[in-house]
């Protein structure tokens, strides 16, 4: 009998390795998106929706810096590991080298921070909100998911994160009571995120055989060089996709803030389904793609089609279920958050539709590309929003984000058809 369930399609789902990277990822995301729904009622209630939009504005600051702090390790170091899964020696000097490295970037993040504050008075309204979350840089240096990742080994890693939150979620209900305490909400995330870390390394060096070796810098030079344009990619989508709110913060009140710092959360937790699409299938799409182009594009165009229905039913149900979900989470009724959220539903919908795009260019390294599209993205965000916030407040932020969303999409069309037209017609004829 179980020889005969062993057979059944529905094991070879499970055992398919997108499917557990998806499945692992989700269980991820998923843990933080429940924290945050509940963390986000308690929070407003107990700091204010004026604190509440301040704490939100030093998290957005803290994670731009974290892209710094990354490097685009979390593209290049899994490959790195996955192709020396079986030489300990050679994992344990990446490992070594890849921390090394995400705590010198940590150590110059927060030097930026402190000289920003303390030295050039910037971020007025909240300088110790902003101080006290440098905890968070170190959080994201000592993150080991890139190497679970590369090992295929997600399950304890994704248990660990559900157990950092849920020990946030705690310190929000028996230390945050009052807005003078905003301080210690990102403090907190990222102390026992650090905390959570710090097992997981001890965990990799006591149980998995990773030894611990001298930084080599020149090995650390090399990756910072190769990683370059990862980096600045992701920068330029995360200011793109996230600056929203600091563009908001020079034309609006604290209160305002608030109002679309909750929308604005709610609608990135769901495009993060698009990101986890991409990091789910873009190992198997990069075996497909050297092995057989048109198995790859039968794969791509198959996933492509489920992926962009589904974002359709994000969208509709989230434009639908706005008053609803705003009255839960601010338990009260916030219209001008409800109305953000309206307008921003099509985000997640269109951030689907670049998927295949982003996947061609990844599996055909074409990292060129992809800086320039990521790059073009952010300059039209930086010019676009400005101009529409100083005219329509919030409303101005929210189409300027869906703008460029599409204005992206456009951009990697374009940039396909002139630079790789192979890739560009066997995907779309």
């Amino acid at each position: 009998m179980l020889e005969k369930l062993s057979l059944l399609p529905i094991g070879n789902f499970i055992r398919n390795k997108s499917i557990q990277n998806f499945l692992f990822l989700a269980i991820i995301q998923s843990s933080n998106v429940l924290i945050s729904i509940i963390s986000m009622p308690l929070l407003i209630q107990n700091i204010g929706v004026d604190q509440f939009g301040l704490v939100n504005l030093a998290l957005a600051v803290i994670i731009l810096l974290n892209i710094l702090v990354g490097f685009g390790y979390n593209l290049s170091a899994p490959r790195e590991v996955a192709v020396n899964q079986n030489d300990k020696t050679a994992l344990s000097h990446l490992v070594s080298n890849v921390f090394s490295a995400k705590i010198l970037l940590a150590a110059i993040a927060t030097l930026i921070i402190f000289v920003s504050v303390f030295g050039l008075n910037l971020f007025k309204e909240y300088q110790m909100i902003l101080v006290f979350s440098v905890l968070m840089l170190f959080s994201e240096a000592t993150l080991p998911l890139w190497f679970f990742q590369g090992m295929e080994k997600m399950k304890l890693i994704s248990i660990a994160n559900i157990f950092s939150k849920l020990l946030f979620l705690m310190g929000i209900v028996f230390f945050i009571h009052s807005p003078g305490q905003s301080k210690w909400v990102n403090f907190m995330m990222g102390f026992f995120g650090l905390g959570i870390n710090l097992l997981l390394l001890f965990y990799i060096h006591t149980f998995m055989g990773i030894r611990v070796y001298r930084p080599e810098v020149s090995a650390i030079w090399k990756s910072l060089k190769d990683n370059i344009l990862l980096f600045f990619s992701n920068l330029a989508s995360h200011i793109s996709i996230n600056g929203g709110l600091i563009i908001l913060s020079f034309f609006s009140v604290a209160e305002t803030l608030g109002m679309y710092s909750l929308a604005e959360r709610v609608v990135m937790v769901l495009r993060m389904f698009p990101a986890m699409i991409i990091q789910a299938i873009y190992p198997n799409a990069a075996k497909l793609y050297k092995k057989d182009e048109k198995a790859f594009f039968r794969f791509l165009r198959n996933v492509y089609i489920r992926v962009v229905l589904f974002g359709v039913f994000i969208a509709a149900m989230t434009y639908l279920t706005a008053p609803w979900t705003i009255r839960i989470l601010a338990r009260e009724e916030l219209k001008e958050s409800v109305t953000y959220l309206q307008v921003l539903t099509l985000v997640p919908l269109l951030a689907c539709l670049n998927i295949a795009n982003v996947i061609m260019m990844l599996v055909a390294d074409l990292k060129n590309l992809l800086f320039k599209a990521s790059w073009m993205m952010c300059l039209y965000m930086l010019t676009v929003a400005p101009i529409l916030t100083s005219f329509w407040g919030g409303i101005g932020v929210c189409v300027a984000i869906i703008s460029t969303e599409v204005a992206v999409f456009l951009i990697c069309l374009v940039l396909l058809y002139r630079n790789n037209r192979k890739l560009f017609y066997g995907f779309y004829t």
